[in-house]
């Protein structure tokens, strides 16, 4: 297999397949094409215009083309398979490992879906079935069923022997799974243990049970967890009698960790972490409009608090030139702590018991940047408006700011978790109309009180 491809090293093969179809060399890029790892050609399809895209796709021979398929994020991949015909379709299906087919068949046109079953073998079939009972984004979703299994009672000299039979292991197999007679899960023996102890010696002895077994049911974020935690490169998923069904692998987890990143990066703008980079613009725009919408419902609250103190702002126009420090400063450090919570509940850290000690952590910390920095802004502002009162209603204002932007950092994405709602999704727009409606409201109100 290929080694990981660099950025420097993608953006270089990407300019010279652009270079060899704008001059026409479609022999060259081919070749080009067909020398690379599957998820290589798929991070370079990904990476192209639509045009361009369907050119290099018939560069893809045949039989890579199940294989970049599973590489493609769903959108590009629904594009393609929308383009290819049945027979093309199924025979690039054919050979695929089973947890492969099982992310690639809810794609395919329901008309296939029955096609594709008849074209495995009966073994295949019902590990097939097995797979898609489960939800794609849980371990049964993500594990394998070719575990080499054996016995505790045997030595390593017959597991051996056994595995010179078999003439070969799985991708990606580090230990074998021990299980008693009835298939249920004991623990596991590493490959480097097998080949190094004694012969003689039963495998029961050596095997390791502190590694636990995973539900098929539990999430593909604490599967993730549980491989960092632990530095495992392949687990055991048992059903709830602890029989073995199948293992996970560590590339099925960086899979995981890597969508899981890009889900949380797309969903601060309120993005799909599978759009397609280079969608068309009416695509693009309407999504974008559902989130941008929303948010200009929140912006006209804040306004109209604004609105409220629109005679205020007349008669001191320095309180309408200070507003956006005001609001700005909140958004900024609301926005600190609230990345801070998100990451904090995407990696299992924050629970009821601690969630009190982070507020009051957030909170002081607000507030002692928030003297700081208004301590400076106030005397900044009552010098530059040679008005005293005017720097102690900033100071006072930017103080109720991050006071209130500490409570929304933790409390908005608390909040939303229990709700059920994603907090990467939801939490920056309830958090802009926060600081922005609080900001304004101190600003204004204080200069209301103390200059009118």
């Amino acid at each position: 297999m290929n080694t990981a491809e660099t950025p420097t090293a993608k953006i270089s093969r990407l300019a010279a397949l652009r270079a060899a179809l704008e001059q026409g060399s479609l022999r060259h890029g081919q070749r080009l094409v067909n020398s690379m790892h599957p998820a290589e050609i798929a991070s370079l399809i990904e990476s192209l215009p639509p045009a361009k895209r369907e050119i290099v796709w018939e560069f893809v021979e045949p039989e890579f083309e199940g294989d970049v398929l599973i590489e493609l994020n769903d959108e590009v991949r629904a594009e393609l398979i929308g383009g290819m015909d049945a027979e093309e379709l199924i025979a690039a299906t054919e050979g695929m490992e089973v947890d492969d087919l099982a992310d690639l068949i809810d794609d395919l046109p329901e008309t296939l879906n029955e096609r594709v079953l008849r074209s495995l073998d009966a073994q295949d079939r019902e590990r097939l079935k097995a797979v898609l009972a489960f939800e794609e984004d849980s371990a049964g979703g993500l594990m394998n069923l070719d575990a080499v299994t054996v016995r505790p009672d045997v030595t390593l000299e017959v597991v051996l022997r056994y595995l010179r039979m078999r003439g070969g292991l799985p991708e990606r197999t580090d230990r074998l799974f021990v299980v008693n007679r009835h298939d249920q899960y004991l623990g596991g023996i590493d490959l480097t243990r097998l080949l190094t102890a004694d012969p003689e010696r039963a495998v029961g002895e050596l095997m390791d049970s502190a590694v636990e077994g995973i539900a098929p049911d539990t999430p593909a974020q604490e599967v993730a967890k549980l491989f960092a935690d632990r530095d495992l490169v392949s687990a055991a998923v048992v059903d709830k009698d602890g029989k073995l069904l199948g293992r996970i692998t560590i590339d099925d987890v960086v899979d995981v960790i890597r969508e899981e990143a890009e889900h949380s990066v797309m969903s601060m703008a309120g993005l799909d972490e599978e759009e397609d980079m280079f969608a068309g613009v009416v695509t693009s725009a309407r999504r974008r409009a559902i989130w941008l919408s929303i948010n200009l419902a929140t912006a006209f609250l804040a306004a109209n608090v604004v609105g409220l103190f629109e005679a205020t702002i007349e008669k001191v126009v320095a309180l309408a030139v200070l507003m956006p420090i005001v609001a700005s400063m909140g958004g900024i450090a609301g926005s600190q702590t609230l990345v801070l919570i998100i990451r904090g509940l995407a990696l299992g850290q924050i629970e009821q018991t601690n969630a009190r000690w982070l507020l009051i952590r957030e909170v002081s910390v607000g507030l002692l940047n928030g003297a700081a920095l208004a301590t400076v802004v106030g005397i900044a502002a009552g010098i530059w408006f040679e008005e005293w009162k005017i720097g102690l209603i900033i100071f006072a204002a930017l103080m109720i700011n991050l006071f209130a932007a500490a409570l929304a950092g933790v409390g908005v994405p608390l909040t939303l978790k229990r709700l059920g709602i994603d907090p990467a999704l939801a939490g920056g727009v309830v958090l802009t109309t926060v600081t922005d409606t609080v900001g304004f409201a101190s600003l204004l109100g204080l200069g209301a009180f103390f200059l009118t």
